[in-house]
């Protein structure tokens, strides 16, 4: 006759379930870290106060102003309402480029067609999308100015731009309603992740090349074409745009870069000799 368990062998181990959870929570917070909400020159305070507070209420905390016309401003203090910490940690900056260093992924919003098309993905596959990476790097999503939106030049640093498919006999969107929207969308991946029924993304050996390094190998690029005679920047056309296109399209990782870097100061070489 087998023998009785003991209690001990039956009770269950409430010391490792405490663990994972907490294990999820820190895992959770990290990743939410690593998510930055990008204002650009943004003309009203109270859209500040107004995206900070539609921040907190799905969990986001990192506020990022580029050059905001009027802040610190009481009138973003008011808006903010209980998100007053948000405003308070805001890191303000002089121009997008340091608003996304270190980014693997920048998404930018987009209200309209461009010349060139550039990857386009909805408000539901972005926010799968910045949850999936936060993972494993520092991600950014840019919200342009009230009256247009972000410029051309912007949006050209970003990996995918983002449509919020609103009515379109009224399609204009509240700066801070946009970013609700779209954090909201956050929220949700983050809360399927969670159950697990969030695809996680495939295993690569490199992480992405960091939005900082990238503009640093699109400027050699350029000159280096410029010195082969490739490119003429007193009539440049639309050749940098799609290079840009291209090569963002591939979301390179680090060794890439490192290795397309060599080979065009290489080439630089030669044509110096």
């Amino acid at each position: 006759m087998s023998e009785k368990p003991d209690s001990a062998t039956l009770a269950p181990d409430f010391g490792a379930v405490t663990f994972i959870t907490e294990r999820l929570i820190v895992s959770t917070t990290e990743r939410q870290a690593k998510i930055r909400i990008v204002l650009v020159n943004t003309a009203h305070p109270g859209n500040i106060g107004g995206a900070a507070r539609a921040m907190k209420n799905m969990g986001l905390a990192e506020l990022y102003l580029v050059q905001p016309r009027e802040y610190p401003a009481p009138r973003a203090v008011w808006r903010a309402a209980g998100a007053r910490d948000v405003l308070a940690n805001a890191t303000v900056v002089d121009s997008v480029d340091e608003a996304i260093a270190g980014c693997g992924l920048v998404v930018g919003t987009s209200a309209r067609e461009r010349r060139i098309p550039w990857p386009l993905i909805d408000p539901r596959e972005c926010g799968a999308r910045i949850w999936q990476e936060a993972e494993t790097h520092d991600v950014a999503l840019l919200f342009g100015r009230e009256d247009r939106g972000l410029t051309n030049d912007e949006l050209q640093k970003c990996h995918y731009h983002v449509h919020i498919p609103s009515n379109p006999d009224y399609s204009s969107l509240n700066l801070a309603t946009a970013v609700q929207v779209l954090s909201y969308e956050v929220r949700m991946a983050s809360l399927t992740d969670a159950e697990g029924n969030l695809p996680s993304l495939q295993e690569w050996d490199q992480p992405p090349v960091p939005a900082d390094d990238l503009e640093n190998f699109h400027v050699h690029l350029a000159e280096t074409m410029a010195d082969l005679g490739f490119y003429d920047p007193e009539n440049p056309k639309q050749l940098l745009t799609r290079m840009r296109r291209l090569f963002n399209r591939q979301r390179m990782d680090k060794m890439e870069v490192s290795i397309l870097r060599g080979l065009l100061s290489s080439v630089q070489r030669i044509i110096n000799k």
